[in-house]
């Protein structure tokens, strides 16, 4: 499971005392915790893999709009800082889908569902993400599903 790979990388980073590493692999644990206490009260409970992912994706996206906000106030040195944090964030989450093989899974969806208006938006973005939703980034997804029902 993924969450063991990351305890599992917790451990080597303290053995082999790289501080930077530890400190996000820290606090992608954190955020798993947060998100297991979050879901204590919820009437379902998604697959360990689907939360973790969902918590690495958004973690992910924010390490790149603040990364993007720090250079265009000239702050390089925090920007770095968040940089090394989003390299071990995405050391964990699975290959994304290429624009190619989104687009592949697109159409496909769309020949199934009969999609062919933007009315039919909705049903697409929801069938993408249920099958390839930990593959790929669903708000780039969305602007290649409008495009290709447009």
């Amino acid at each position: 499971m993924l969450r063991d790979t990351i305890k599992a990388a917790q451990i080597s980073a303290m053995k082999a005392g790289e501080k930077p590493r530890l400190a996000a692999v820290r606090l992608i644990l954190a955020k798993l915790k947060d998100k297991d206490i979050e879901l204590r009260t919820a009437s379902s409970v998604p697959d360990d893999d689907v939360i973790v992912v969902d918590v690495l994706q958004k973690m992910a996206k924010q390490r790149r709009e603040s990364i993007t906000l720090y250079e265009q106030g000239g702050r390089q040195e925090l920007a770095d800082a968040e940089k090394g944090e989003l390299a071990v964030i995405e050391e964990f989450l699975p290959s994304q889908m290429d624009e190619d093989a989104v687009n592949a899974a697109i159409e496909t969806i769309k020949a199934e569902l009969g999609a062919s208006s933007i009315k039919d938006m909705g049903k697409v973005i929801t069938e993408l993400k249920a099958r390839h939703g930990t593959q790929l980034d669903m708000g780039k997804a969305s602007g290649l599903v409008k495009a290709a029902l447009a």
